[in-house]
């Protein structure tokens, strides 16, 4: 049976790796971001393959996210994988030098937009008693590292919902997981660095980082899985990673 999935933060990164992915494995899509040049350019390449629609909103703004999803037209309504990617960490400081208005990013962006989109998305799956639902966090929120704080805290925030949800998810039938990928080469270090490149460059110089195209394989494979397969929980670094803060740089 043709599925459709619903992808916050599509525009780059992990989420367009994912949309192309699902693209050519024959998943229609509805992709969600903020830049509307990059959603036009998606669905006109995607477009090709199944039926694709876009939403333009921001996440954190719940009114908006609301009324996106209700506004979805009827054949891309039933919503059956809902990948919650949608992420940003801003500046490394510690915690007594962040910046208030970081932290508000971080937060309305990694734990409540994921949220709100859940919210407007999960009834009709316990409705059906069906669906998927995959929450990208990060290793940032199995552990904590200098001057990650903030970044670390809302990773960790999308762990514990991640396990919530599967609990609270689980008399309905819905599986629900989470991917949680080390250093993965994005657009990611550009944002929390304020677009300074030289220093977003450093952190991927020396070793070969995880690319987009990597985890986007992997939640394929996760969402392929045999209904009875639930993949609960799963970490991915690169070789050259052992840990947030250990990395082999030759």
């Amino acid at each position: 049976m043709k599925k459709t999935a619903f992808i916050t933060g599509a525009t780059s990164g992990i989420g367009k790796a994912t949309a192309i992915n699902f693209a050519l494995n024959g998943i229609d899509l509805v992709l969600c971001g903020r830049r509307q040049e990059r959603l036009d350019a998606l669905k006109e390449e995607l477009g090709k393959e199944v039926k694709v629609h876009t939403l333009n909103f921001d996440i954190r703004e719940k009114d908006s996210v609301q009324k996106a999803i209700s506004s979805l037209p009827k054949d891309f309504a039933k919503i059956d994988i809902l990948i919650n990617n949608a992420g940003n960490a801003h500046g490394l400081d510690t915690i007594q030098e962040g910046s208030v208005d970081d932290w508000d990013a971080m937060l309305d962006i990694n734990v409540k937009g994921l949220l709100y989109v859940s919210k407007a998305l999960i009834p009709q799956m316990v409705e059906r008693k069906s669906g998927h639902i995959i929450n990208i966090g990060s290793t940032a929120g199995k552990e904590v590292y200098p001057k990650g704080n903030v970044y670390c805290a809302s990773k960790h925030a999308v762990d514990a919902i991640n396990q919530g949800m599967r609990i609270d998810l689980n008399p309905y039938g819905i599986r629900v997981g989470a991917v949680n990928p080390g250093l993965v080469e994005t657009e990611f270090s550009n944002v929390r660095f304020k677009g300074d490149e030289n220093r977003a460059e450093n952190v991927y110089k020396g070793f070969q980082p995880l690319k987009p195209e990597d985890i986007a394989d992997i939640i394929h494979f996760v969402i392929t899985r045999p209904y009875h397969v639930n993949i609960a929980d799963l970490i991915v670094m690169p070789t050259a990673q052992a840990s947030s803060t250990i990395v082999n740089k030759s």
